[in-house]
């Protein structure tokens, strides 16, 4: 009855149960804050995860500026829904590099977290170019007009200074070789070693079929690396930590 009595105090008090509130509320986010000032990266590293090669970021901002988060996520929740229907459920590590990321909060097409090398490179030209052509029922508004237009790269080593400056490590090589390695992603017939060498397993072809090079030819190689570079077959989640 004792304890009882003192936390009739509490109830009958407004001020005192707003003291205590907010002493309880304190406590408990310092306890769940406090740690991760001494956690060097909240994010678990896992092999295979990588930069954005120069031609797949350029895609991505064509991706951003056309508006395709709007419609697709890419996160698939751990549920057996999502991953029966999609794949492996999304880690953390997957969009560490992504700024900002595109977890979206809507789906009015599928989620892309996995649909990188799902498709041929001609059935995303042709998905982007006439989206009824492939899936007679979709909503999505045609992006033809990417196969038009010519890009050169001629920027994109400010773009990648810009991710560098907020935690993408790309090193000075990267830096030194992002017009090249632009434009090599797309020419089979280049000399991509250097490309592969600072990128690993990066697709080198020529995404669209044509001998510009275009912007059909970035958000192509962008949307075929999404879920690519871990391998599930062999991720251990464990080892990863």
């Amino acid at each position: 009855m004792g304890i009882l009595n003192k936390h009739k105090i509490l109830e009958t008090n407004a001020t005192l149960l707003l003291i205590f509130s907010f002493l309880v509320v304190t406590i408990g986010g310092l306890v769940q804050i406090v740690p991760l000032f001494y956690l060097e990266n909240t994010i678990e590293k896992v092999e295979g995860v990588r930069p954005y090669t120069p031609l797949e970021l350029a895609g991505r901002d064509i991706y951003i500026r056309e508006g395709c988060y709007v419609c697709h996520s890419q996160m698939i929740r751990p549920m057996r829904d999502e991953f029966e229907r999609y794949g492996h459920y999304s880690l953390a590590a997957e969009s560490m590099y992504d700024h900002p990321f595109q977890w979206g909060s809507k789906r009015t097409g599928p989620d892309l977290a996995r649909v990188g090398e799902r498709y041929s490179d001609e059935w995303h030209v042709d998905h982007l170019t006439n989206p009824q052509s492939v899936v007679p029922e979709s909503i999505m508004p045609k992006y033809g007009f990417l196969s038009n237009r010519e890009i050169d790269g001629r920027y994109i080593g400010d773009t990648m200074a810009v991710h560098r400056l907020i935690g993408t490590p790309y090193s000075d090589e990267m830096m030194e070789s992002a017009v090249a390695d632009f434009k090599v992603q797309a020419d089979p017939n280049g000399d991509s070693d250097g490309l592969l060498e600072r990128y690993g397993k990066a697709a080198v072809r020529n995404f669209d079929g044509q001998p510009q090079l275009t912007e059909m030819d970035a958000l192509v190689a962008y949307l075929q690396v999404l879920g690519t570079m871990v391998d599930f077959s062999t991720f251990n989640p464990d080892a990863s930590r």
